[in-house]
């Protein structure tokens, strides 16, 4: 996985500060989606003020599914949990498929891929394919996650 320019929601300066998803779209391609599948739609998180991801939870085929998008780039998970600095993320064809139009549907195994730290010689590096700024690699180093799920919707403040 590339990470790119701002996908943590954090930057350096206004010049790099990356653009914001269309919150309002989001919601509206969730709506449809319960619509069209006879599902409910629990509960949509507006508040992401110590998370980069937006929040929706949908009850669907029986089950409650949490559908995130990170608030800076159109990159889609499903998690069945979400709690504070831990997201189990899953699988699931069928909505994978309807989302895939709108937006890149991150697999389960792309989100648990690990992270490629290293330090070497006092100086600590990310070695995963990236485009970070300073700040973002800063927090990394500062949070320490330990997957790429874990930076593309991440719990920082």
């Amino acid at each position: 996985m590339h990470f790119p320019n701002g996908v943590t929601g954090f930057y350096s300066s206004i010049d790099n500060k990356p653009n914001e998803i269309d919150e309002n779209h989001f919601k509206s391609i969730c709506f449809d989606l319960v619509r069209r599948n006879k599902g409910k739609l629990l509960k949509i998180d507006e508040e992401n003020l110590t998370n980069n991801f937006l929040k929706v939870k949908v009850d669907m085929f029986n089950r409650e599914i949490y559908v995130l998008l990170n608030a800076y780039y159109p990159f889609l998970a499903l998690a069945a949990t979400v709690e504070f600095q831990h997201i189990s993320f899953i699988d699931d064809l069928v909505l994978s498929m309807y989302l895939m139009p709108f937006y890149k549907v991150l697999s389960k195994e792309e989100l648990n891929e690990p992270l490629d730290i290293r330090n070497s010689k006092g100086k600590v590096s990310l070695e995963n394919k990236n485009n970070l700024n300073s700040s973002e690699l800063e927090q990394i180093f500062y949070w320490k996650p330990n997957t790429v799920g874990e930076v593309i919707f991440n719990f920082w403040d």
